[in-house]
């Protein structure tokens, strides 16, 4: 009987084991369903800095907010393009007094902005600054990039010239090895260095004409952009050959002044009197 016993017992204290093993996940999940404020209260002592708060939206943002549901509801066949520029119209035909509590929302929370930035600023280092500093100029630098490429676009500026591999990669693209598009540009480059010379000499042609093409593009396009005023998007030409003999002029003219200098010092330099020693007489 002895043996049933102890067989009994530790089947008993087995089961109280995962019994207690289930409690405790069935209270981890519970707690990881509630804030971690209630749980985790050493984070909340440390000192790390939150994340940056959000800009608020505009007035038509928040529309859109509201109204995109509601849009997608009634028609669900639709393309998310059309379902903004069906919102974007509804805006239009609304009065200003139908819009005026968007606008409030908005301002209200760009005055709660204010002061969650703020408060966000005041906890960071001068180092955190500069680099955030950093970033903004980043970003506007690259804001102003694809404005620019956009307005050169619009106005019809002729695409830069191809290379010799551009062109035979555009032609092979499709048939290339790959599953995506890294794997099929590796491909194309293998394939690129295993051709012949004269297979390549085709594709260096070919990239010579689109040179050619595209001088005479942009010597055209110039001309037009010189005619509407826009002299601002030409091209800097740089001048190396005029750069350099500029700095010989200016080297021969300080070794000139340099050589004159010199030959006026000699000749205002007193001549040394030499005084000869008395002779004693015999």
């Amino acid at each position: 009987m002895a043996p049933y016993t102890l067989v009994t017992a530790s089947v008993s204290m087995l089961a109280k084991s995962f019994s207690l093993l289930s409690c405790t996940g069935t209270l981890a999940r519970c707690t990881s369903a509630l804030p971690t404020a209630y749980f985790n209260p050493v984070r909340c002592l440390t000192s790390l800095v939150s994340s940056p708060p959000k800009r608020p939206l505009n007035g038509y943002m928040r529309y859109v907010q509201q109204q995109k549901p509601l849009v997608v509801k009634q028609n669900p066949d639709i393309k998310s393009v059309d379902v903004i520029r069906k919102i974007a119209q509804q805006w239009r035909m609304l009065t200003p007094e139908q819009k005026q509590p968007f606008q409030d929302a908005s301002l209200r929370a760009r005055e709660q902005y204010k002061g969650d930035l703020q408060r966000y600023q005041a906890q960071l280092s001068p180092a955190q600054l500069e680099q955030q500093a950093q970033e903004k100029r980043q970003r506007l630098a690259k804001r102003k990039a694809i404005r620019k490429k956009r307005e050169l676009s619009s106005l019809g500026k002729p695409k830069r010239p191809r290379t010799a591999f551009n062109i035979f990669m555009s032609e092979h693209f499709e048939e290339a090895r790959g599953a995506n598009v890294p794997a099929k540009m590796k491909s194309l480059m293998d394939n690129w260095r295993n051709l012949f010379s004269h297979q390549k000499q085709v594709y260096m042609q070919l990239a010579e004409d689109d040179k050619i093409r595209y001088k005479n593009e942009m010597k055209s396009w110039e001309e037009h952009m010189v005619e509407i005023g826009r002299e601002d998007l030409l091209r800097s030409v740089k001048k190396p050959a005029a750069k350099k003999t500029a700095k010989k002029v200016k080297t021969k003219a300080s070794k000139k002044a340099a050589g004159k200098t010199t030959r006026k010092t000699k000749k205002s330099s007193p001549a040394k009197t030499v005084q000869k020693k008395p002779t004693k007489k015999t």
